[in-house]
């Protein structure tokens, strides 16, 4: 029998590939006739599988976001609680590291960052319902390029809404940054005109 391709027994499918143990991959034949609505049931079935897909992804991304905070909060309280410094985070940060070896984001320096993030959004509410359907990238942005929580709530939702990716985010940041001096340095002007 050809690896290729395995004839079965009369009146039975082609197979593809290695039969084993009675088991194989059934070929297709070129001139198979199919249902007249076949199409539309693909389209609405791979329709289907992609929401789905962004939809896991997106929940996915909205829990690690909420962990993120929650060991941030964490941390805060233990180093109010109990003084932790930078030393302890970078003793968890290896402890956390053995333990989930597969799992990325556990260095100091993003235990560090979780910390500032639960520090600058202390409702986890407002986490839940904003900054934890964006990505962990995206926030950070957030936490370095802006100082005010007003800000951060503003391009926070604007990511959202628009669908900012984290470098669309800092440079649309940068651009209303732009728009704001050039407005401020006109208006200066305009009112030095008037005095």
């Amino acid at each position: 029998m050809s690896d290729q391709m395995i004839k079965a027994s009369k009146g039975a499918r082609n197979m593809q590939g290695r039969s084993r143990d009675g088991a194989g991959i059934p070929a297709l034949r070129a001139s198979v006739t199919l249902p007249s609505n076949y199409q539309t049931v693909l389209t609405e079935i791979k329709s289907r599988i992609q929401s789905e897909r962004i939809r896991v992804v997106l929940s996915a991304n909205s829990a690690m976001v909420l962990l993120y905070w929650d060991i941030g909060n964490g941390i805060l309280e233990q180093q109010k609680q109990q003084g932790w410094g930078a030393k302890v985070i970078d003793r968890l940060s290896f402890d956390l590291k053995n333990s989930f070896p597969d799992m990325s984001g556990l260095s100091p320096r993003n235990l560090k960052y979780m910390r500032k993030f639960a520090e600058s959004w202390t409702d986890r509410a407002i986490v839940q319902r904003s900054v934890a359907q964006i990505p962990w990238r995206s926030n950070l942005a957030l936490l370095d390029k802006l100082n005010s929580f007003e800000s951060r709530i503003w391009y926070g939702l604007r990511t959202i809404e628009n669908g900012w990716s984290r470098n669309v985010l800092v440079m649309q940041k940068k651009q209303l940054k732009r728009l704001r001096l050039n407005f401020q340095r006109s208006w200066r002007k305009s009112y030095e005109f008037i005095e």
